[in-house]
C-alpha cells in the first residue's frame, strides 16, 4: 500500500475551506468513488490556517502514480503547496460503532446552507 498527503494554502486563493465543501458535495466525492486502486481518500481542513488538503491510501505506488482530475487545482487556482508519498507500514482499524465511512465528514453531514 501507499499513502499520499497533499496541502493547499487558501491565503491568495479564491476559494474557502467553505466553498470546497460544496465541491466536495457537487462532484468531487463521486469522481473519487470511481478511481481506480484508490482505497480510501479522506479531505482534511483548518478554516483557522486557510489550509485544504487530503489523505490518499492506494492499493500501491503505481496505481498512486496514476493521472487523477486536477479539478481542485483548478477552482483553488495553484498547485498544491505540498505533495508527498510515503509507504505504508501497517494499517488497523479500531472498535468503533460505524457501519461505514463512506459519506462522512462535515461537508457530508452538515446542512447546506
Amino acid at each position: 500500500m501507499h499513502a499520499v498527503v497533499v496541502w493547499w494554502d487558501l491565503t491568495d486563493s479564491p476559494q474557502t475551506v467553505e466553498s470546497l465543501r460544496t465541491f466536495l458535495r457537487d462532484e468531487a466525492v463521486e469522481r473519487f468513488s470511481q478511481v481506480e486502486g484508490l482505497l480510501l481518500k479522506f479531505w482534511i481542513s483548518d478554516p483557522r490556517t486557510g489550509r485544504w488538503g487530503a489523505v490518499l491510501l492506494w492499493e500501491s505506488a503505481e496505481a498512486a502514480a496514476a493521472p487523477l482530475p486536477q479539478r481542485a487545482a483548478e477552482l483553488i487556482g495553484a498547485p498544491p503547496v505540498l505533495r508527498e508519498s510515503f509507504d505504508v507500514e501497517a494499517v488497523v482499524e479500531g472498535v468503533h460503532t460505524l457501519t461505514a465511512l463512506a459519506g462522512r465528514g462535515i461537508a457530508l453531514e452538515s446542512p447546506v446552507s
